[in-house]
């Protein structure tokens, strides 16, 4: 599979409140594809739906690459989306390929992003305005032991995609125990 359209620079902040967590809000700042790359999101969920699988788009989810996600102050929300304004202002729309499906050890599955200049500039500046204000001494995500190699800038950044370990995707499927996952 390979599509290529332009994404349409929608950054959006999603904020969700881990349950139990009263100091820190999990904030994903991504960008929005445009309709033809949430068209092949589509018809992948329709296809792994038929397979008895839901995605998080079937499931209402925003088709979305993520730029830089972490944890944040509950304080910080208003500081933070000034900052992504700023980081983006005068940014355009530009070509955004997907190219082929990917399954985790881990059973997760995405759509690949190739990952552009144009792309890797955007997620550099958004990182680079959004870090300052994350919460610091923060836990690695369980699943980093299965890649080693992103813990440095989890350590550093407070999330292990950034930068060189920058690795763009659509999420369709997380953690999925369906065994119809093993033939795709």
């Amino acid at each position: 599979m390979s599509r290529t359209s332009f994404m349409a620079l929608m950054l959006a902040l999603v904020v969700a409140r881990p349950v139990g967590a009263k100091e820190s809000l999990s904030i994903d700042i991504y960008a929005i594809p445009s309709p033809s790359i949430v068209h092949a999101v589509n018809e992948v969920s329709v296809d792994l739906a038929a397979r008895g699988m839901a995605t998080f788009h079937a499931k209402g989810q925003q088709a979305h690459v993520t730029l830089y996600l972490t944890q944040y102050p509950p304080s910080a929300a208003p500081a933070l989306k000034a900052a992504v304004f700023k980081a983006t202002k005068g940014c355009r729309s530009f070509p955004l390929t997907v190219a082929g499906l990917e399954r985790t050890s881990s059973n997760w599955l995405f759509l690949k992003v190739d990952r552009t200049a144009a792309l890797q500039r955007l997620a550099d500046k958004i990182t680079l305005a959004a870090e300052p204000l994350r919460s610091q001494n923060l836990s690695a995500p369980s699943w980093i032991k299965d890649y080693p190699e992103k813990l440095p800038a989890f350590e550093r950044y407070g999330s292990p995609n950034v930068f060189m370990e920058f690795d763009p995707h659509l999420s369709l499927l997380a953690n999925e125990r369906s065994l119809n996952l093993g033939n795709i």
